[in-house]
């Protein structure tokens, strides 16, 4: 507040604007957090700080297997079968986006949830 300016990302996630089945609370989590990036950035545009989100598709992390449920290699392909890349998201494609955002490219993006998904959310 006192420079003026500033940049604050959350990380919520795909399952925040579609929700898979038998993560409820994850989904409502995710829901949550995409609500108050755009709240806390109508709260806070007025002393110079931008607030968005980053909503990454599953990448290969411990939390793949709890959206799989079981992780095979049908139920990963079935999976990428619902993201039109054809690929999971990874550390570099969700490091740039994050980039993108906390960067001065992006002083006028401000309430964005920006989804990272491979089209996933189309």
């Amino acid at each position: 507040r006192e420079q003026g300016s500033g940049a604050i990302l959350n990380v919520a996630s795909t399952a925040g604007v579609s929700p898979r089945p038998r993560l409820n609370w994850y989904n409502a989590s995710k829901g949550w957090m995409n609500t108050a990036t755009k709240t806390m950035a109508v709260e806070l545009a007025p002393v110079g700080i931008r607030v968005n989100a980053l909503n990454p598709v599953a990448g290969e992390t411990p939390l793949l297997r709890s959206f799989l449920g079981e992780d095979t290699p049908e139920m990963r392909a079935r999976f990428l079968a619902t993201i039109p890349l054809g690929r999971f998201s990874t550390p570099e494609d969700i490091g740039s986006a994050a980039c993108y955002l906390c960067s001065d490219e992006a002083a006028m993006v401000t309430g964005v949830c920006l989804e990272v998904d491979g089209g996933r959310c189309i």
